[in-house]
């Protein structure tokens, strides 16, 4: 049995191969900022991390997290509720709890786990949950797990949204789960609309904003304060591995009750360790930063716009946003892949995207920008994209 299953699995790996998509993982020799090295020594300009601020290596950053390693240890070795709770980590949930507008906050150690954790313990079989059909692969995870009946609609469509709702008005409970900025395409949830639809039809909202914490809008708090819906979204998770420091950990925001019932009954929570002090602590210090000023936030933005813009403008296909995520159209999944390696040959490090991360046809060159990069990263990006983008017959 074991000889045959692990040659259907070959078999399986030969064909992802074979067919161009199938990923590999670079190795890098640095620490993470704008200019990397990868382990062959090249230097490059990176333009594919979720480093949003440029906080992965920032010196403050760096200095809380060995203040905390040294004062509170390396980690718990535990879960929270037997000895893994620590005063650092009651403070980093009051921060979150002020920064996202929200009564209380439960960390975990990843977002995915988040997800993961929020909709079994709240949900059950007679309540729907409703999502957008391009939400991340943790909340579609998440959900397989939750017992609730389930329903998508079309990407930010808000008439299949209203009828899904119609559909489950005989329910108890009807959440909607949306991201908040969509990781691939980088646009921005229509929160206004679905918080209209939720006050009408008497259903709860939730946000995953992990691709928005710390730097979308006006004060990087997020995707409600963009949309200025403060108040009428009931959970947000975010993550603490993006903008927020770059690291790993995530929590979930919402009233007291669903925090508490979460710490009683969410099962990531219950039985992972503690999340390790130096990352609270160094979480604790980027939100600090972002309280006291708004100058990386509005930097990233500034980069954001500047590089849309030259590719725009150089007639590369792109998805339009108000995020720093710039997504270039290839639609042909062996010309991203094609396109990511020439890139990286030009000193510019980026991933071409296929399926099944995004669906078959709509593959691309999706760049993120940095507070960290300079004026100087964006222009070398925007002539190396041209360079490839002709050699490729992208562009004319």
């Amino acid at each position: 049995m074991s000889k045959r299953f692990h040659s259907e699995i070959r078999k399986q790996l030969n064909t992802i191969i074979s067919s161009g998509m199938s990923k590999t993982e670079r190795v890098l020799a640095t620490p993470q900022s704008a200019e990397i090295a990868l382990s062959d020594g090249k230097k490059v300009i990176n333009f594919c991390a979720n480093n949003y601020l440029g906080l992965a290596n920032h010196p403050e950053v760096l200095k809380a997290a060995k203040n905390a390693l040294e004062e509170w240890g390396y980690g718990l070795a535990s879960v929270r509720f037997i000895c893994g709770t620590q005063s650092i980590h009651k403070q980093l949930e009051e921060s979150m709890s002020r920064f996202l507008d929200m009564e209380d906050t439960i960390l975990y150690s990843s977002c995915f786990d988040a997800n993961g954790g929020v909709f079994e313990p709240l949900l059950g079989e007679d309540c729907t949950i409703i999502s957008d059909d391009l939400n991340h692969a943790s909340i579609i995870d998440g959900i397989r797990l939750c017992k609730a009946q389930r329903l998508r609609y079309k990407h930010s469509d808000m008439s299949e949204l209203e009828e899904a709702l119609r559909q489950s008005a005989d329910v108890r409970i009807r959440l909607i789960i949306t991201d908040g900025v969509f990781s691939m395409d980088g646009d921005i949830a229509k929160l206004p609309a679905i918080c209209d639809l939720a006050e009408r039809y008497d259903a709860l909202v939730m946000v995953d904003d992990s691709h928005a914490t710390g730097y979308i809008g006006k004060t990087g708090r997020g995707t409600f304060e963009h949309c200025n819906v403060q108040g009428r979204v009931d959970i947000i998770s975010t993550t603490f591995g993006k903008a927020l420091g770059g690291a790993s950990g995530g929590c979930i925001s919402a009233s007291k009750e669903i925090i508490e019932f979460l710490r009683q009954r969410s099962r990531p929570y219950i039985f992972s360790n503690t999340l390790p002090p130096p990352i609270v602590g160094a979480v604790i210090k980027v939100l600090e930063m972002l309280t006291l000023s708004p100058n990386l936030r509005n930097h990233v933005m500034t980069n954001a716009h500047y590089l849309r813009r030259g590719l725009t403008e150089a007639g590369f296909d792109i998805i339009p946003s108000e995020t720093a995520i710039v997504p270039v159209m290839t639609c042909d999944e062996n010309l991203a892949v094609k396109m990511a390696d020439r890139l990286l040959q030009e000193g510019i490090y980026v991933i071409g995207f296929t399926y099944p991360v995004v669906p078959v046809g709509k593959a691309r060159i999706r760049v993120q920008l940095s507070a960290a990069h300079s004026l100087y990263h964006l222009d070398q990006a925007i002539q190396s994209f041209v360079k490839v983008g002709r050699e490729l017959n992208l562009i004319d």
